[in-house]
């Protein structure tokens, strides 16, 4: 989309429906994920839920996508296709789904460990999700998007870890990609202004080696340039004054992976 949507108040509850249903389906997919099922069967698994609900997946067909989730594994950074590759101990493995409900649009990801994982790999999916979560902390009116972009960039940057480039967070709601492009690098205080009725997707993208990336031939997979983990996390905020709305959080994925 060339133009910055603002939703009203309306509007954005009926994002945050459409959140609610993605939300409660990455807590199914936390439950079932372990050494020994393959990532199509999430796939299916999340087809059908979304359906269930109501909705639509919001990546099967967008472009030609031909799966409801992107699933990304060990040195996979981000539109890895579901197949038949049977999860092992120690993979790590972001899911990232979105669901079209009665029109609106929600879009988040997260990074599971399948089973016991290293020390290296737990530390990476900890910093990633740290550096979401102070990304989000910048994402209220009044703010920019380099505030965010910085605060994410800030909070990797001692551990020596690469922030990818091309892949960037963006705006979400009547369409999966809106303006602004919400990159996780930057300047404080520059980028577009945040305003309130803007939601947008924060998403940092963060892999353990170098920062390059590998387009693959299917036309949609990107993977680390160096073969090492990378690690992937998104939320929705909605622009608010005073504080950020999340609309989607992780309370319900992590409510399942505490009992395991």
């Amino acid at each position: 989309m060339s133009k910055v949507i603002y939703k009203t108040e309306e509007q954005i509850e009926q994002v945050r429906e459409s959140a609610n249903v993605l939300s409660q389906l990455l807590a199914e997919i936390a439950k079932v994920i372990k050494p020994g099922i393959t990532t199509l069967s999430l796939d299916k698994l999340a087809f059908e839920y979304i359906q269930d609900h109501g909705g639509t997946p919001a990546f099967l067909n967008y472009h030609g996508f031909p799966y409801s989730l992107c699933i990304s594994v060990n040195d996979q950074i981000v539109h890895g296709f579901p197949s038949d590759y049977v999860l092992k101990e120690g993979d790590i493995i972001s899911v990232d789904g979105g669901v079209n409900l009665n029109g609106f649009i929600s879009d988040s990801a997260y990074t599971f460990g399948v089973g016991a994982i290293s020390a290296e790999a737990q530390t990476l999916l900890d910093v990633t999700k740290a550096a979401l979560y102070k990304g989000v902390e910048q994402a209220v009116a009044g703010k920019r998007v380099g505030d965010i972009s910085a605060a994410i960039q800030e909070h990797v940057q001692p551990y020596n870890y690469g922030i990818v480039r091309e892949l960037v967070g963006h705006g979400v709601g009547l369409h999966l990609h809106e303006k602004p492009e919400v990159p996780n690098y930057g300047k404080r205080g520059s980028g577009p202004k945040l305003d309130k009725g803007l939601v947008i997707c924060i998403e940092p993208m963060i892999n353990a080696g170098k920062a390059g990336v590998k387009f693959w031939d299917d036309g949609w997979t990107v993977s680390t340039v160096d073969g090492k983990l990378s690690a992937h996390f998104e939320q929705m905020v909605a622009i608010q004054k005073g504080k950020p709305d999340v609309l989607l959080n992780f309370e319900e994925i992590e409510k399942v992976l505490s009992k395991r």
